[in-house]
């Protein structure tokens, strides 16, 4: 049963970035509609670029790890005036590691665009939209690590407020970009992603407002962070940063994987992707409001209140996710149109789109305790069974049952279902083993 106390706590903190996140997702849905329109390469080369683009710059998001666990335990730990320290270290760490990350990765886009993809359409339309998200490298990083820090504050309207006017404003920025509207010439996939970047960089502009109008009494800028603090932050993130990277590597991999199988089946996998997001976003977020509830527990030294708000967040975000999918379920052919205008690619996405629809509600179970693990600081665990799954099991079977025996999209999307729903059992295991509760940061 749902405490209403304690399921109140939860939505307080979580809805705010649920809806950001699900404006993040509803935007996608509107990149991908729009790129949609430019042809079936071009909605696999965005497709592609986007989990590129993610992969390139996971060892920095994976400091939004390290913010909200230890920004979280020091309000548990009622150390306020030290609150922001962490944020001021992932900052610095930022500035230093992603200008030259940001040169690099421009140069080298069109080579990562072929090693994954070598048709020659997808690398047209996928290099210029790599390139343009990568602009858009730093104000990433920064979002992230201000996202952990919100919640860790319990300030999350601030993320939510950022990201509903940056992808409002995104919307139309892409959409004059894309097509060539109000006398801009059309940019194509290039417009798509740079339309992507602007707007994330207007949200940075918000938070650094907010953060210095609302939030200097935690410490934010006050100084340069000590070495102490530092060197934390790094042992606290980067497990998460490996598991990040390895994640969306993954993610590449499925990509080069499926475009072995063929174009069209690149294009409808980005569209499933793309829709499942909808029911995973609020888990992740759900996820996320937990965690600081979580971190704030173990400041505290309560371990059972820290592993009862796991399940209590668990609730809600299944009870979410079903809700959210019961459209997919009964209306996927409906639903595709929207996105997709080649019947041919419409007929083979209908079934893997239901099948993971289906699985879902399941699957936001592991989300859910993945990331209020990692709010309580284990973030090297959650790496090791991230890795594992994903690249020592779920990887060699889509490429054995995909390109070399020919099984197509749908035997796919049933080994990536096993995977995930293995990876719950996981999570679930680690959660009430309460090893997370025994770790400082």
């Amino acid at each position: 049963m749902l405490d209403k106390k304690r399921s109140k706590a939860i939505l307080a903190l979580s809805l705010p970035i649920i809806g950001g996140m699900m404006s993040q997702n509803i935007l996608n849905l509107v990149d991908t509609a729009m790129v949609g329109r430019l042809g079936a390469p071009a909605l696999a080369a965005v497709g592609l670029g986007g989990f590129l683009n993610y992969m390139c710059v996971a060892f920095l998001l994976g400091l939004s790890a390290g913010v909200q666990a230890m920004v979280s335990r020091r309000m548990g730990e009622n150390k306020e005036k030290e609150a922001a320290y962490p944020l001021n270290a992932a900052l610095l760490l930022i500035l230093i590691a992603a200008i030259p990350m940001t040169a690099l990765l421009y140069v080298l886009s069109p080579h990562l665009i072929q090693w994954f993809n070598p048709d020659p359409l997808v690398v047209e339309q996928g290099t210029p939209y790599l390139q343009a998200r990568f602009l858009g490298l730093i104000s990433l990083a920064v979002h992230f690590s201000f996202r952990g820090y919100w919640s860790a504050i319990k300030m999350t309207k601030v993320y939510l407020k950022a990201l509903l006017f940056a992808h409002t404003s995104n919307i139309l920025i892409s959409y004059v970009l894309i097509f060539g509207k109000l006398g801009m010439p059309a940019l194509g996939t290039y417009g798509a992603g740079l339309g992507t970047s602007i707007s994330i960089t207007l949200a940075v502009f918000y938070y650094f407002y907010c953060a210095l109008k609302h939030t200097r009494k935690y410490g934010f800028l006050e100084n340069l962070p000590s070495k102490t603090t530092v060197k934390q932050m790094i042992k606290t993130s980067v497990p998460s940063s490996v598991q990040q990277f390895f994640f969306a590597a993954g993610f590449a991999a499925l990509y080069w994987i499926i475009g072995q199988v063929g174009t069209a089946e690149l294009a409808g996998a980005n569209v499933i992707i793309n829709l499942m997001l909808v029911g995973l976003l609020p888990a992740m977020g759900f996820g996320l409001g937990g965690a600081t509830l979580v971190g704030q527990s173990l400041g505290k030294k309560n371990i059972g209140a820290a592993h009862q708000w796991g399940w209590d967040t668990v609730k809600l975000a299944c009870i979410t996710a079903a809700f959210l999918m019961i459209p997919v379920i009964l209306f996927p052919e409906l639903i595709l149109k929207a996105f997709l205008t080649d019947q041919a690619v419409i007929d083979l996405t209908c079934l893997p789109l239901q099948l993971a629809a289906l699985s879902l509600g399941v699957e936001c179970i592991g989300i859910v305790l993945f990331n209020t693990i990692n709010g309580a600081g284990d973030t090297t665990s959650t790496m090791k069974i991230s890795f594992a799954l994903q690249w020592i099991v779920f990887l060699p079977a889509a490429w054995l049952v995909g390109p070399y025996l020919g099984m197509g999209l749908t035997a796919i999307w049933i080994g990536q279902i096993l995977y995930r729903l293995i990876f719950t059992w996981a999570m679930i295991h680690m959660w009430q083993a309460k090893k997370w509760s025994t770790i400082e940061v």
